[in-house]
């Protein structure tokens, strides 16, 4: 694909955006800015974009990223319970943001090879029947890796953010190829995010 070719789905793609791809992605922006900064905002935001996108990704035939959608929007309450939670003592958050670590280093390896296996064979069977558009070995990773990625962020994991840059790199051209192309974009966003979002955890961790 040359650069003008590129650039004409690019466009193409933006004009045939329908408004609840719109709300989705900026409500997935929101989210993110709001985690960076450790605001349980981040939780009601990115309940309208998982809910938005379990239903985006059904049609897409991205079977992985609708499960991961369905599981970010019960971990987005299982998370807002956690991040409520205060200190009676200090009258502050009672959860902390902390750096992994071996055991914990080990745990999320495990999840996330569990997770990828059991998706991509998944994804497998259900290609030759089902959903001949899906592509197992990208969707799985996307997936699992943001199974593994919203798991720690629920408990605030500095490494977290580590996950969700895979996802995020993963997940650019695989919603561009399905002709998503505007949630293509919103994941380019979503990477420079949760690169500054690394850095801002790593800083709070280490104070």
């Amino acid at each position: 694909m040359t650069a003008t070719q590129f650039f004409q789905q690019l466009v193409t793609g933006l004009l045939q955006t329908g408004p609840l791809e719109f709300i989705a992605v900026f409500a997935g922006i929101g989210s993110v800015w709001f985690s960076r900064k450790e605001n349980i905002l981040v939780y009601p935001v990115g309940l309208i974009n998982t809910i938005i996108y379990i239903y985006i990704s059904i049609k897409g035939n991205l079977l992985g990223e609708a499960s991961v959608n369905f599981y970010y929007t019960v971990m987005s309450i299982y998370g807002w319970l956690l991040w409520a939670k205060k200190d009676n003592t200090q009258l502050k958050p009672s959860l902390a943001i902390t750096y992994s670590n071996k055991k914990e280093w080990m745990q999320q390896l495990a999840f996330f090879a569990v997770f990828y296996l059991v998706i991509y064979f998944s994804l497998t069977g259900l290609k030759k029947s089902f959903a001949p558009e899906a592509i197992p070995w990208a969707d799985a990773f996307a997936s699992a890796t943001a199974y593994t990625g919203m798991w720690l962020m629920a408990r605030k994991k500095v490494e977290s953010w580590i996950w969700w840059i895979a996802t995020n790199v993963a997940s650019i051209p695989l919603y561009f190829i399905k002709g998503y192309v505007f949630t293509s974009v919103q994941f380019l966003v979503l990477l420079v995010l949760a690169v500054a979002g690394l850095i801002a955890w790593q800083k709070k961790a280490n104070k």
